[in-house]
């Protein structure tokens, strides 16, 4: 195999939406995506840049991604958010996750970020393990909040 890690490029984002949509079937919400191939293209390469990413390619073929942010916390500064590490389905458990998440590793040590956090789903045993490798705080203290488009139109 001819596995390759590297920044995301403009020419990605529709391999990188795809994974995402991918994504969006494994944790059951299929149709929750709502973001395009020209919004992530402006997000993520446009004026006022919002992510990053990573890709693992095999032959020319993206298989994987880990899709970042830098966001700012009032107690510890400045923190790195992973939004997600994707490998597509056929491509998974042969250690591309562990591939991505050391390189995210990495930026975070790199960008001397006070905190890297993530999220992940409370039944999704195989990523809890996977993390727990990495002596992960798992914090069930704090309750995630949000407000979707429509509401915040309604508002």
């Amino acid at each position: 195999m001819e596995i390759k890690l590297r920044k995301g490029l403009k020419k990605d984002i529709p391999g990188a939406l795809k994974l995402v949509k991918e994504l969006a079937v494994f944790e059951k919400a299929p149709k929750e995506v709502e973001v395009t191939v020209e919004e992530m293209t402006n997000w993520g390469f446009g004026k006022n840049k919002l992510f990053g990413f990573y890709v693992l390619e095999n032959k020319g073929a993206i298989i994987g991604m880990a899709l970042y942010y830098y966001k700012y916390s009032t107690w510890k500064g400045k923190c790195l958010f992973l939004e997600d590490i994707v490998i597509t389905q056929k491509e998974r458990n042969k250690g591309y996750g562990k591939l991505l998440f050391n390189k995210m590793l990495e930026l975070a040590k790199k960008q001397k970020v006070r905190r890297l956090e993530w999220q992940v789903l409370e039944w999704n045993a195989n990523a809890i393990a996977f993390y727990s490798n990495y002596k992960t705080e798992f914090d069930n203290e704090w309750v995630n909040c949000k407000l979707r488009y429509k509401q915040l139109q309604s508002l």
